[in-house]
């Protein structure tokens, strides 16, 4: 009895429960994604579609995917023999379902709702990673962590009242858009860590974050047509370079690289940051107010998050 409680304590030592690693490239993903919506607004108030928007930001994005994608296979042989039709389709599929899918319903919804609003919403991904994980791909569900989302969800509800209290059109339609992103993206996460395992981090990223970036400018070129780009000021330009390269390239491989190290429930729940910067950013770029309500809600928001990751991580070490 006395042997493994002596062993104990020298083994939580030798295996560290926290890869700081994994978790700040994940905080800093969260952050930066987070940028993603006040790009978007400025877009918007320039006139810009959302087809032409998410266009706007996949078109900056691409050329450097597909500079990494051939440096890679350029130089790793053993990458090329990876690339069977298969391992392609697969990465090609989670990655539309990701980075277009998600992305479109996201940039759709915040043609309604104001970037903070937004932020809140799609942040409650992290509950939904928690109940696909349990109804598909067989992880436990812990009912601790239910009175956490109940927190969560209270405060968007304080937020959501308001709202429809003050600028009630186009609410309900918004609010259920960005909570579709949420599902899917919640949905992509558990794939993309099983394509990860196989294709590697940054192979799956550049594939995936190609494909879905060809779906949204053919998307864009059907319904705005070519000639829309043609009268796009050097503004307009640049906000979708600032959204291409801060809101989508590297956000995109840090996240990746959290879900890789840290899983894509340790992931997601990382995201509590976000809401943050965008909150900050939203007041002093967009002029978005934020009252004693938005201080109410987003409180209770990350409040509830931050009870999430603390009893999951709770949970998973008792567990080991």
């Amino acid at each position: 009895m006395s042997a493994p409680e002596t062993a104990s304590p020298s083994t939580a030592e030798t295996q560290p429960r926290i890869d700081l690693l994994g978790y700040g490239l994940a905080f800093a993903g969260a952050a930066l994604f987070s940028t993603k919506g006040v790009f978007i607004k400025l877009a918007f108030a320039q006139g810009v579609s959302v087809e032409a928007t998410l266009a706007l930001r996949m078109m900056m994005a691409l050329p450097i995917y597909l500079v990494i994608l051939a440096m890679l296979l350029l130089r790793n042989t053993k990458l090329r023999g990876m690339m069977t039709p298969g391992k392609l389709l697969g990465a090609m599929s989670v990655g539309a379902l990701g980075y277009y899918l998600s992305s479109y319903l996201d940039f759709a919804g915040l043609n309604f709702v104001s970037a903070q609003y937004e932020r809140l919403v799609l942040f409650t991904y992290p509950f939904f990673v928690l109940l696909f994980g349990v109804w598909f791909f067989g992880d436990r569900m812990n009912w601790k962590l239910v009175p956490a989302m109940l927190v969560s969800y209270s405060g968007l509800m304080v937020i959501f009242a308001w709202n429809l209290s003050v600028e009630p059109d186009g609410l309900v339609l918004g609010t259920l858009l960005v909570l579709g992103s949420a599902l899917t993206f919640a949905f992509y996460q558990h794939l993309a860590k099983r394509q990860m395992l196989v294709l590697g981090t940054m192979l799956f990223t550049c594939v995936g974050m190609s494909t879905a970036a060809v779906l949204a400018i053919g998307q864009s070129l059907v319904v705005d047509g070519p000639a829309t780009y043609a009268g796009f000021t050097p503004n307009i330009w640049g906000i979708g370079l600032m959204l291409g390269i801060f809101g989508t390239v590297l956000p995109s491989f840090l996240l990746n690289g959290g879900i890789a190290r840290i899983g894509a429930r340790a992931t997601s729940a990382t995201a509590s940051f976000g809401p943050v910067v965008t909150i900050v950013l939203a007041v002093a770029v967009l002029g978005e107010a934020f009252t004693w309500v938005h201080a109410l809600g987003t409180g209770l928001v990350l409040l509830g998050s931050w009870l999430f990751a603390r009893t999951d991580r709770q949970s998973r070490s008792r567990a080991e």
